[in-house]
């Protein structure tokens, strides 16, 4: 039986989200990124039932949602400078990859074995109240199968994942569209674990310059697996048209396109669509995407780096 679809600003419906999240059961909430699959973070059984129902490989750590930096202090360690991108940024699209606190209560499956945690302060309404109802912290990765494509509407959800979790809660559409920007820490420098929704640029006027995490380093963030977000079909990137049997998705001024991120050229509008029109295109009968350069400056470099990895070889989980 499909979920059922209820409306996040119904404060009942809420109330049923919170109810069945404490039962543990899985809840698909929005977010100003996309929508997440919410579980308690503080439930091994919850997380391993969330697991489960994405297919997602156990390495993979998750993020705990909070309603801010009071939730998120007894969970995690913050430094000067992570108390500073916090007061900056949250509630919004930044997670911070933090040592958990001695009595961190988060699931150790959650955290995938690591010393640290990644937690968030979601920008939506929806989201922010559902954790208050609950009372606690929330994982929550992107509410579809694993490596898929991240849904940004209440319906792909459904279509994905619909037949395996109890509730979805619909906030309408996803206002960023891409996952999080992530911040992990190596001493007291600062590094870039994953592009997302909040630009490099707006981070390093507080940081300073970012630096890459060791590759050969455990995967501390969801989002660094080669592949994912992928579609069924192929795709190709940095295309100037489409070849026999693919669809064309374009950017700025292109008249042949199927879908067009953004017609102006502008990068957060391109950001907003991306998963949808992969979605809709991927829909259709095509071997292929073939997708239009996108400038690799501000939010086009997350929308780069989800077009790498649904490009990439498919992860044996």
């Amino acid at each position: 039986m499909t979920a059922p679809v209820l409306s996040g600003e119904d404060p009942a419906a809420i109330r049923a989200a919170a109810s069945l999240l404490r039962d543990g059961g899985l809840v698909a909430m929005p977010t100003e990124t996309v929508y997440g699959l919410a579980a308690d973070a503080t439930s091994g059984a919850a997380v391993a039932a969330l697991y489960a129902a994405k297919g997602r490989p156990k390495f993979n750590p998750l993020i705990a949602h909070v309603t801010g930096t009071g939730m998120a202090e007894a969970l995690a360690v913050f430094t000067p400078l992570a108390r500073k991108l916090a007061a900056a940024f949250w509630p919004g699209p930044l997670t911070l990859v933090l040592p958990r606190t001695t009595d961190c209560p988060v699931s150790e499956l959650a955290c995938a074995g690591l010393e640290t945690l990644a937690v968030r302060a979601p920008a939506h309404p929806v989201a922010q109240a559902l954790i208050q109802a609950f009372g606690g912290p929330l994982v929550a990765p992107s509410a579809n199968p694993s490596g898929g494509v991240s849904p940004t509407q209440a319906g792909h959800v459904a279509a994905g994942l619909g037949e395996r979790i109890g509730l979805i809660l619909d906030g309408g559409p996803c206002r960023v569209g891409v996952e999080s920007t992530v911040i992990g820490f190596d001493g007291n420098t600062p590094l870039l674990l994953r592009k997302g929704g909040l630009a490099r640029e707006a981070i390093e006027a507080i940081t300073g310059p970012l630096s890459a995490p060791d590759a050969a380093s455990p995967k501390a963030s969801p989002g660094m697996l080669q592949s994912h977000y992928a579609p069924r079909a192929r795709l190709r990137l940095n295309a100037v048209a489409p070849e026999k049997g693919e669809a064309f998705l374009g950017f700025g001024t292109s008249k042949i396109a199927d879908r067009n991120l953004s017609p102006d050229g502008d990068l957060q509008e391109a950001a907003a669509n991306l998963f949808a029109f992969l979605r809709e295109l991927d829909a259709g009968a095509v071997a292929g995407i073939a997708v239009a350069p996108i400038p690799d400056e501000g939010l086009g470099e997350a929308i780069n780096d989800r077009l790498q990895r649904a490009a990439a070889p498919r992860d044996i989980a």
